[in-house]
């Protein structure tokens, strides 16, 4: 039986993206993004849910976005489920799970951003 893991999410970033480097100097990013999820309750009326996902984005990628986004660019994601593992210095094992970017397209026309929704046509399903 094959595996999936594939995740495409739309939202806007909580705050603004910080460019870091590992110790061999390989770029990268960590953000979180606010998926709005709304729906109706049983009474009918709209209601909304809020998601908020952690993203994780390297190399050139990872440069352009925090150069490109800040705080409430809306934007679309593409990557897959990833589960980090770590040990706190008190011993206590932490675990994650993120989404491991392959591509992030901003989606705010007011932005100076030419590829914006030409690249969204590009995803297939």
């Amino acid at each position: 039986m094959a595996n999936l893991n594939k995740v495409f999410l739309i939202g806007r970033l909580v705050a603004d993206p910080q460019l870091s480097h590992t110790n061999t100097g390989t770029p990268f990013t960590r953000f979180r993004i606010a998926v709005n999820n709304p729906y109706r309750d049983r009474s009918g009326n709209w209601q909304e849910d809020t998601l908020f996902i952690d993203i994780v984005l390297w190399g050139d990628a990872a440069d352009r976005a925090v150069s490109r986004f800040s705080k409430g660019s809306r934007v679309l994601v593409e990557g897959r489920l990833r589960q980090s593992n770590w040990e706190t210095e008190e011993g206590e094992k932490r675990s994650r799970i993120e989404v491991r970017a392959d591509r992030v397209v901003g989606l705010d026309p007011r932005r100076e951003q030419n590829e914006t929704l030409d690249e969204i046509d590009d995803i297939e399903f």
